[in-house]
């Protein structure tokens, strides 16, 4: 029995705000809960939008978090297809597109984030896609699937995760890939050059070609069709299709409209929170990829886009709702699939940030741990196809010693063994 004496409303109907919903009823409370989406389709996770749904090896059905019926079971009111277009701090109110005011006692921002867009002539072409939403992972299954009967060219700019998944599932149907990229290696400001190397051989190894050094400038095309793509070098590549993955911004105008504190910009921006993921105003929680939480184990602010911390944050913001003592210090996690390679991430390891990497295995093989290190302390990790371990890795980022560097690189001591 819902107890109507207290609302929480939640903006945003992805994984964060989905599992932020189920924990608070988890944790017995008992006024309203109001769910918000700007789709039509109930809240879902991303990471098959990429992999097992685009490549065809799952089906659609399988990427929603919940069944339909379990919000109404769980007295969860949904409100899909409208967006949240003004925020009250004041009066404690929300405004939807169609003009109605919800009142919130406590509020989460779990809005997300959204692609960059393309700045250059032709983007307007039909066939120029983004990766965010499950609509747009409907229409470029359909798309990468006809590349493949007929032979086609896809274009993509930038070699970030989206964008090699997007080319290992493309590759699976069949369909030519050439991926533009500005940095000398795929996920340079990632893993670092040390690491992206073996990304550019098992692509290539798939028949993507890779075109570094370079940014798109214009998408040609005729009566609305893709039929070339030109990069900054005067290079010209022939295109069916063109998908723009070239990051993700924050989506936190309506946080900064309302004049809660952000993020610097030149760190990733989003909404600023502290280590209970709670805003500068302290009825007003924010979780997900919008939110730029102050990460006490390494001492900086920090806006994950992955989906660890979807799963992890939305719950732990429904708790410091509640009033529990809430301390968010999970070590940042990802994880990708791309042919027959499978890695799982942890730590953080921004460019300059580390004067070590270690290889831990035979990276030829591609089965291996890297470490990145600074000071002889282990930053992050990466296990490629390497299982059971991320576990270990992290508490090996969290201890904060020093390691022998002979030692991290040999498989034959066990890694627990280092802590």
């Amino acid at each position: 029995m819902v107890d109507a004496h207290q609302t929480f409303v939640i903006v945003g109907a992805g994984l964060a705000g989905a599992k932020a919903a189920e924990t608070l009823r988890a944790e017995g409370f008992t006024g309203r809960v109001i769910l918000i989406g700007d789709e039509r389709d109930h809240p879902y996770e991303r990471p098959p939008l990429s992999k097992g749904y685009l490549d065809g090896k799952a089906d659609r059905d399988s990427v929603f978090t919940h069944e339909r019926p379990w919000y109404a079971g769980a007295d969860v009111e949904l409100h899909l297809g409208q967006p949240v277009t003004a925020l009250d701090r004041y009066a404690k109110t929300v405004r939807l597109g169609d003009n109605t005011v919800i009142h919130y006692d406590k509020l989460l921002l779990a809005t997300g984030s959204e692609p960059r867009r393309l700045d250059i002539p032709g983007t307007d072409l039909a066939g120029v896609h983004h990766l965010r939403r499950l609509a747009h992972a409907d229409r470029l299954r359909n798309v990468l699937a006809a590349l493949g009967r007929d032979n086609g060219h896809l274009v993509i700019a930038g070699a970030g995760w989206i964008g090699l998944e997007v080319a290992a599932a493309a590759r699976g149907y069949g369909a030519e890939v050439t991926v533009v990229e500005p940095e000398p290696t795929p996920l340079h400001q990632v893993i670092g050059p040390e690491l992206g190397q073996i990304f550019t051989e098992l692509h290539s190894s798939h028949g993507v070609r890779f075109h570094f050094g370079a940014r798109l400038t214009e998408i040609t095309g005729q009566d609305g069709m893709v039929l070339t793509a030109r990069t900054d070098d005067g290079e010209e590549h022939p295109a069916h299709d063109v998908l723009a993955a070239i990051g993700a911004a924050p989506r936190s105008a309506l946080a900064e409209a309302a004049g809660l504190e952000m993020a610097e910009r030149a760190r990733g921006g989003g909404i600023a929170v502290d280590a209970s993921l709670r805003t500068s105003d302290p009825h007003i929680y924010a979780a997900g990829d919008v939110a730029a939480a102050h990460h006490p184990l390494l001492g900086t602010r920090l806006r994950v886009e992955h989906w660890a911390n979807a799963l992890n944050g939305g719950p732990a913001a429904a708790r410091a709702m509640l009033g529990q003592d809430v301390t968010y210090d999970r070590i940042p996690y990802f994880f990708s699939d791309q042919y027959d390679l499978g890695l799982e991430y942890s730590g953080w390891a921004p460019p300059g940030s580390y004067d070590e990497v270690i290889i831990r295995g035979d990276a030829g093989k591609r089965e291996f741990i890297a470490f990145w290190l600074k000071d002889r302390r282990i930053l992050a990790g990466m296990n490629v196809n390497v299982w059971d371990v991320t576990e270990t890795i992290q508490e090996l980022i969290r201890a904060r010693q020093q390691h022998d560097a002979d030692a991290l690189a040999d498989p034959s001591v066990p890694l627990d063994s280092l802590l």
